[in-house]
């Protein structure tokens, strides 16, 4: 994905790539609860009667089962992958964003993406993510999934000598924000590649997150390729 390849797609206002490439290899967020306030104060506890309000000892009991209650409604990603069987789960607090690999998929390094995990035996079989600046503040802002992921198949995730193919493209919104998903091919002289793919804008980056497999073992493959493109979401930074 070179940075002139973006600079093509110019007509959608796609984000451009840094110039320096960085060599490096439906989603659950982080729930922050606050205590109750009288579980957190600083101030004595008096005694009680069986008339007056609840003893210190029940409020702390009361905050901490609220708190519980919250962890246990929203899990996290590590947790969303433990309950997937079959999944590892990536959280890059620093890049701000989460997401799934299948348990076997090894990380390499490969420039100008920040992650990339694969399949040792089956070379197609890979999930990478990569991420530009951008001033824009929504994905919406760039077009239409279709127009917008068209671009991007063609320009960016295939090389110009390859085939491409745009299946279907759609958006999605999760915790109020919008990510464009689609599937499209990508033709070779001797493979076909079956793919899937999931873009947003935060915290002024362009997200892209691709995966995919050699045609022949898509049958056998997109569930759990659909299972990482689904995975996928910007965690709020810390």
């Amino acid at each position: 994905m070179a940075a002139a390849a973006v600079s093509t797609a110019a007509s959608l206002t796609l984000p451009r790539r840094a110039d320096h490439a960085r060599g490096s290899s439906l989603r659950r967020r982080h729930c922050c609860v606050r205590p109750l306030a009288a579980a957190s104060s600083s101030s004595q506890p008096t005694a009680t009667t069986s008339g007056d309000s609840p003893s210190p000892r029940r409020q702390v009991l009361v905050a901490g089962a609220a708190a519980a209650a919250a962890f246990v409604s929203r899990p996290t990603p590590a947790a969303f992958a433990e309950g997937t069987k079959g999944f590892l789960g990536v959280i890059d607090r620093k890049a701000g964003y989460s997401f799934v690999y299948p348990f076997g998929w090894q990380e390499v390094s490969v420039q100008g993406q920040d992650k990339v995990y694969k399949d040792v035996i089956e070379p197609l079989e890979s999930v990478s993510i990569n991420m530009i600046p951008t001033i824009k503040e929504d994905i919406r802002d760039l077009g239409p999934p279709e127009q917008v992921a068209e671009a991007l198949v063609r320009k960016v995730l295939a090389p110009p000598t390859q085939k491409t193919k745009l299946i279907e493209a759609k958006q999605t919104e999760i915790d109020g924000r919008a990510y464009y998903t689609f599937e499209f091919t990508a033709q070779a002289p001797n493979f076909t590649r079956h793919a899937l793919g999931t873009i947003t804008i935060a915290n002024g980056k362009f997200y892209t997150l691709a995966t995919g497999a050699n045609e022949r073992r898509w049958d056998k493959m997109k569930e759990r390729l659909h299972t990482i493109v689904d995975s996928f979401k910007i965690e709020t930074k810390v």
